[in-house]
């Protein structure tokens, strides 16, 4: 059977546009938005591989290929900066990507309707905070005559200065991601936990399982294409650490284990006025991410057979 003549394709294209034309409008926004503040700017990464200077060309001035990606995997605090990116990714993709469905699942045990709801209320809460707010709260919190430090006197006697100790750093970003991020990151898996067919439970009870072994045998495969998913997503963004709670929370103090690839190249690009060595770090970590997601999906496809495409 021959494939639908080009014209064919188009005089059907156009009665299904006709058709619903007010549905189909309502994506001029979007697809504009995507134009203009996602794709649009690529062309700009082709700084990278030219001298640009401020006043000039807006493409560059002259063609230097990969010079200043040679200059950046040469230089030492881009290498500190990468460790530090790498050792927070990781820590937020192994402590705040399982929390939030350990919390789906907790809530999801509440039989008190009541209860439920303001628990889920008040941990949903904190991701409607600025993140002006938030990184506020957090350095009141450690600040030398803070709450913590009230705490630690008490017990210790003593008082620290957390936030200008670069041991603590990390575990100051992480707890305040933990407490932002788990409400909020739960939503998808209590949508996903009520697709899960009522009857299976019933089957198991009278099988004889108990409340862990429901859980284990019938929940989690329940919610584990929508986990796997957004691990997909979450190794996309795995480099792209939270670069406005850091920018607002760090300090000159704590660079050795703060400072990461994003505050790095708001600082030489930006600040410094490096525009060309700050898009071949920015382009060197979008490269990273995309090789980790089209990674992960491979695996995931092959191992679970739920992979995003």
């Amino acid at each position: 059977m021959h494939s639908p003549e080009p014209s064919t394709k188009w005089r059907k294209f156009k009665k299904v546009i006709k058709k619903d034309w007010q549905l189909y409008s309502l994506l001029v926004l979007p697809i504009l938005f995507f134009l203009i503040f996602r794709y649009g700017p690529m062309f700009g990464n082709i700084i990278a591989f030219r001298r640009f200077i401020p006043g000039g060309s807006i493409i560059g001035e002259e063609w230097v290929g990969f010079y200043y990606f040679q200059m950046f995997l040469s230089d030492p605090t881009f290498l500190m900066v990468f460790q530090n990116t790498l050792i927070l990714a990781f820590l937020l993709l192994v402590i705040t990507f399982p929390i939030p469905i350990i919390f789906a699942l907790l809530l999801n045990e509440i039989r008190r309707k009541g209860f439920k709801r303001f628990v889920q209320t008040t941990s949903y809460l904190p991701h409607f905070f600025s993140m002006v707010v938030v990184a506020g709260m957090v350095l009141e919190l450690v600040a030398i005559n803070g709450s913590i430090n009230n705490l630690v006197e008490f017990f210790t006697g003593n008082r620290y200065s957390f936030i200008q100790l670069p041991e603590w750093f990390r575990t100051i970003f992480i707890s305040s991601e933990v407490w932002q991020t788990t409400g909020w990151g739960a939503i998808l898996y209590l949508a996903a936990l009520t697709g899960i067919n009522d009857e299976l439970y019933e089957a198991a009870r009278i099988d004889g399982a108990n409340r862990w072994k429901q859980t284990l045998h019938i929940t989690i495969p329940g919610i584990l294409p929508t986990i796997i998913v957004l691990l997909i997503l979450n190794i996309g963004n795995f480099l792209q650490v939270g670069f406005e709670k850091i920018l607002l929370l760090y300090n000159p103090l704590v660079y050795e284990t703060a400072d990461v690839i994003s505050t790095y190249v708001y600082r030489i690009g930006i600040q410094s006025a490096s525009f060309s060595y700050g898009t071949a770090i920015g382009l060197f970590e979008a490269l990273v991410g995309l090789i980790l997601i089209f990674g992960a999906n491979f695996l995931s496809r092959k191992m679970t057979d739920n992979s995003l495409w």
